[in-house]
């Protein structure tokens, strides 16, 4: 078994207030990550007659070397984000990207949009952001998707791609409680590799995770993925069945975490809806529309794996 990498150690996240003097640093770390990394083209990456009109963010270590960067440009776009590769996987990237969306809101902006990688989508996800468009290609024939973010409120979901942010982003930003609402455990989304990985990490970090169903009869048929993971945490999941006539009459499908985050579909059946990460009074409202119904529900025992 090989040794764990070491910990780098601590890091800084500043706003770069003379672009002149961080230039090098900018450099730095852009030109190991696009041009050596990636084989972008030199002149593409440096972007002599914007970056100087862009408002950048520097992460530094703790010895004061650059370690991660990113923009935003006039038209409101988030770009050149970069990490270096011994610090990846440790939180600079979303430090990064806070900065940028603080720094955003203190603008005054209402939306911002980025171009993202496509291997790099789930993390843009993570932060709320959610993909709109086709595919496509840039920077030396990189594959990139477009994404958006809507600050102070609710982002539109349309369509799959979309819906599956909507629910990363949930995720991620869940405590200890996540509530789910759903017609028969939504194939294409919650059984998703990406999503039963996230809800399994959010189980084994003690999560707790309650769901509703209008059909528990349906995921059972199609051995969904989600109850088989429920089998082996059972302490951290737990199902019911709806079966009043009043609650099965509701043709909504929802979502809600305990950090004020929620994804609501007023047709359960499709993936169309709205989403925000920090919209306390509505979150609060979900959760509170969602008690009487789950006291009313019946558990799933048939969900239980024998022995159980």
């Amino acid at each position: 078994m090989s040794a764990a990498a070491p910990d780098p150690g601590p890091y800084r996240v500043v706003a770069v207030e003379d672009y002149a003097a961080a230039l090098p640093a900018l450099r730095a770390v852009r030109e190991a990550v696009f041009v050596h990394e990636q084989n972008v083209p030199l002149e593409l990456e440096r972007d002599a007659e914007g970056d100087p009109r862009c408002q950048h963010v520097l992460a530094f270590d703790a010895d004061g070397a650059p370690i991660g960067t990113g923009r935003l440009t006039p038209d409101r776009r988030i770009g050149r984000m970069a990490v270096l590769a011994a610090w990846r996987g440790r939180g600079v990237g979303e430090a990064l990207l806070a900065a940028l969306v603080e720094r955003a809101r203190t603008l005054g902006w209402r939306e911002i949009s980025l171009h993202s990688q496509a291997s790099a989508t789930e993390f843009y996800a993570r932060q709320g952001f959610l993909p709109f468009g086709p595919r496509f290609f840039e920077a030396g024939g990189i594959e990139h998707l477009a994404m958006y973010r809507l600050l102070g409120a609710a982002n539109p979901v349309d369509g799959r791609e979309a819906a599956a942010a909507a629910l990363s982003g949930l995720l991620a930003h869940a405590g200890r409680s996540l509530w789910i609402c759903s017609r028969d455990l939504d194939p294409g989304l919650l059984d998703r590799a990406a999503t039963i990985a996230a809800l399994r990490r959010f189980a084994v970090g003690g999560g707790h995770v309650r769901v509703l169903l209008h059909d528990p009869a349906a995921p059972q048929r199609a051995l969904a993925p989600l109850i088989g993971l429920a089998q082996r945490l059972p302490t951290a999941f737990e199902f019911r069945a709806i079966e009043e006539t009043v609650d099965q009459n509701d043709p909504a499908a929802y979502c809600v975490n305990d950090r004020d985050g929620w994804y609501y579909r007023p047709l359960g059946h499709r993936f169309d809806g709205e989403t925000r990460l920090d919209g306390g009074p509505r979150a609060r409202q979900l959760r509170a529309r969602f008690e009487p119904v789950w006291e009313r529900a019946r558990p799933c025992t048939e969900f239980r794996a024998l022995g159980i």
